[in-house]
């Protein structure tokens, strides 16, 4: 094989690849990326069995041919090449020699014959929406997914189309988050659960472009994304997601309206105080047209403000975690946002009018 391309494509699509190199398998291959020259493209391939990425890069083909290399000594030596032309050619011996102007490298690979190439995926159920679209949903709701394994389903958002709409979620057991869009068609219902760490791939790899299409493929056990030049097979997880339309209500004795830089700002300070492992909640006393936020450190610093609201229904003392009410309000992109609660010890919506996004949070027990 001997290609050639510019520095830059080269490292775009070891980028791209590199999110699906396995960093724990002790399997060569799954450390390795492929790059594979036909007649008319050069791709670069990496699989780690749960997560498969292919990307084209443009470049010119002076021999066809396929090489494994090591992902993490391609990358690092790419990286620090001169801003120019990269040439690389393999020998019978399957070694890689990489030339950059007056740089020379020699890797040593693997022929590729038995590389882990992406699964085929059937494409009979699909959906398409924008880049920008999936781009926002992931960085909406991917923060309240579960880091514990033990929980799997939880690790994972569940992707739910019904006509001409997506819902997604996620939860962690002490949060729910729900956003929904609007489809350009209607599509047939489907039922998905994609693990966390595939989506949070997907979001670095977007470019975001409100007008570039992304189109989803769904099998029993696989979901292929492809968009520009370059596709990504992820293994859905399996399971029943809970049943999160039972804990979603209308019902509420206290709504207050309240702008919501200014209540995030309040609260991020507030932070200033505690530490990770402190797990002091920040009290709120919501009285007639004013919010009260008040939170004490181990150490017995304090902080007490005040924020004007429009106010709903009965006064209400309630505490929560802070960082789960700033991760809500981060995502949200209006100006102010409208908060439902009914008493102390149930979760309170954060919620707009035509739910488009619903953030449950469950409250913090505190002292009388």
């Amino acid at each position: 094989m001997k290609i050639s391309c510019s520095k830059q494509a080269l490292m775009n699509g070891i980028n791209i690849v590199s999110k699906a190199v396995s960093t724990k398998s002790t399997m060569t291959n799954l450390q390795c990326i492929l790059i594979e020259s036909s007649l008319s493209e050069i791709r670069l391939i990496a699989n780690d069995i749960e997560l498969g990425i292919e990307t084209i890069i443009e470049g010119t083909i002076v021999e066809a041919g396929k090489i494994a290399l090591d992902a993490k000594l391609l990358s690092d030596y790419i990286r620090k090449l001169p801003d120019s032309e990269v040439t690389i050619e393999t020998n019978a011996n399957n070694i890689a020699n990489i030339r950059c102007e007056r740089s020379k490298f020699n890797i040593h690979g693997t022929s590729g014959d038995d590389f882990n190439y992406l699964p085929e995926v059937e494409k009979n159920r699909y959906i398409s929406l924008s880049q920008f679209t999936l781009k926002e949903v992931i960085r909406q709701t991917i923060f309240s997914i579960s880091s514990q394994e033990n929980t799997k389903i939880m690790t994972g958002e569940l992707f739910e189309v019904s006509g001409n709409y997506l819902r997604v979620v996620s939860l962690d057991g002490h949060r729910i988050s729900i956003r929904k869009v609007e489809l350009k068609e209607s599509y047939d219902s489907m039922k998905v659960i994609i693990p966390g760490k595939t989506l949070n791939d997907i979001s670095k790899i977007l470019n975001g472009g409100a007008d570039d299409e992304v189109l989803l493929y769904v099998t029993d056990r696989h979901i292929l994304f492809e968009f520009e030049n370059t596709k990504v097979v992820s293994r859905l997880l399996e399971g029943e997601f809970y049943k999160i339309d039972q804990m979603l209500s209308n019902d509420y004795e206290t709504k207050f309206t309240i702008n919501k830089k200014e209540f995030f700002d309040c609260i991020d300070r507030s932070t200033l105080l505690i530490s990770e492992s402190d797990k002091k909640p920040i009290i709120m006393n919501i009285e007639n047209s004013s919010i009260y936020l008040k939170i004490d450190s181990s150490r017995g610093d304090s902080m007490n403000e005040e924020i004007e609201i429009k106010k709903e229904g009965k006064d209400l003392r309630i505490g929560f975690n802070p960082k789960f009410l700033m991760d809500a309000l981060r995502v949200i992109d209006d100006e102010e946002v409208d908060i439902y609660m009914v008493n102390a010890k149930s979760p309170c919506f954060i919620r707009n009018a035509d739910n488009s996004y619903i953030y449950l949070i469950l409250p913090v027990s505190i002292a009388a």
